[in-house]
């Protein structure tokens, strides 16, 4: 079904309640089916949500259609010279996906990259949002400005609801200006405790660090850490140098100027792309990914993996047998991407299982957007 406007999709949804049909929710088609399996009776297209309705440079916001293609949103704001601060990854190089990402599909996923640790994530420029419950019912929430105090505030979440509470047809953002240049601190061949260390020294310094991974050794390429400062070009000369000062105590350091491939293939986990095996993507304090990495190498000798965000992200491509949760017993959250026979998302304690499970019965009580998604 590919509804053309709100009102059909309400009617779609009204229908499907009434009658218990399952509703899978596409938008893109990029990012892999998670969850547990689950046999869908129909699946709504959102192809008939596309294009920017609203856009003001000025007041640095825009607002689209859920099934905008996001290089449609990135080309708009990049004639601005304007970018959405979040960074949102593409899953088709690691998936080996094809179809086109959307907006709606971001949202919904909470999809964020590497400058998360410094503008936030998808859901902190997320301002407004419209959208149909299970029920059949349009809902809107949040405006068009970045001050929106009123109400409760759905906005934040229905990011990262997976359509699972309803399906998106509108978002808004705010979006912020791109960096007149960028440079790029490598610390050269250091191990993952140093890493580690030498990124908590960079986040906790003054020199607004938007970037922080590290690279462990793989095929034959050295490890490295490394650390990115943006802004007005005199400004990010004086920050990189004094971070690179700053963390020359750690190892060997080199600067480069707007090395933005490099950035483009950690938002994009490009190292981990290709094979079969499975992708889990993993959630940790930074000070407990040198234990997290060391117990997972002693596991499984072939585990490969990409930290970012200080260390807090860990993406790690293991064979398809290993059991990451069970075999680490993971002080985070763990969930799986790329690969099958393993729940996709982390088990929720008791507690908040429950919050989750009244959220669902209020938004779609018979259960019909994309069931099963997420457990």
């Amino acid at each position: 079904m590919t509804p053309k406007d709100e009102q059909e999709l309400a009617e779609c949804v009204k229908d499907s309640s009434g009658t218990g049909r399952k509703l899978r929710i596409r938008g893109g088609g990029t990012r892999l089916a998670l969850g547990n399996a689950v046999s869908y009776d129909d699946t709504i297209s959102m192809d008939g949500f596309s294009g920017v309705s609203l856009y003001e440079p000025g007041a640095l916001t825009l607002v689209a259609g859920a099934g905008t293609p996001l290089s449609e949103i990135t080309e708009t704001l990049r004639k601005s010279g304007q970018q959405l601060p979040f960074e949102p990854m593409d899953h088709r190089t690691l998936l080996n996906s094809v179809g086109e990402p959307t907006i709606g599909g971001v949202v919904a996923c909470n999809i964020s990259g590497p400058r998360r640790i410094q503008a936030g994530g998808c859901r902190d420029s997320l301002i407004g949002v419209r959208f149909v419950n299970g029920q059949g019912e349009a809902i809107k929430n949040g405006g068009r400005v970045m001050k929106n105090v009123t109400g409760y505030d759905l906005v934040k979440l229905m990011a990262g609801s997976f359509g699972s509470l309803g399906i998106l047809t509108e978002v808004a953002f705010k979006v912020l200006p791109i960096p007149e240049v960028q440079s790029t601190i490598t610390l050269h061949r250091a191990d993952i405790n140093t890493a580690v260390n030498a990124m908590s020294a960079a986040l906790g310094s003054p020199f607004d660090v938007t970037g922080a991974a590290y690279l462990p050794a793989i095929k034959g390429a050295d490890s490295k850490t490394v650390l990115r400062i943006e802004g007005f070009a005199k400004s990010v000369k004086y920050r990189a140098d004094k971070l690179a000062e700053k963390v020359s105590g750690f190892g060997e350091v080199s600067i480069v100027r707007n090395d933005h491939d490099i950035w483009a293939d950690i938002k994009n986990v490009k190292r981990l792309s290709g094979n079969s095996d499975a992708i889990w993507r993993v959630s940790v304090k930074p000070s407990d990914a040198p234990a997290f990495c060391a117990k997972l190498t002693q596991s499984c000798a072939s585990a490969e993996m990409q930290l970012d965000w200080g260390g807090g992200l860990i993406w790690v491509r293991v064979p398809n047998d290993f059991d990451l949760r069970q075999s680490l017993n993971v002080a985070g959250h763990a969930t799986i991407i790329r690969g099958d026979g393993f729940a996709a998302f982390h088990p929720q304690p008791s507690v908040l299982a429950k919050i989750e499970q009244r959220l669902r019965d209020k938004f779609d009580p018979v259960g019909v957007l994309n069931p099963g998604i997420m457990g």
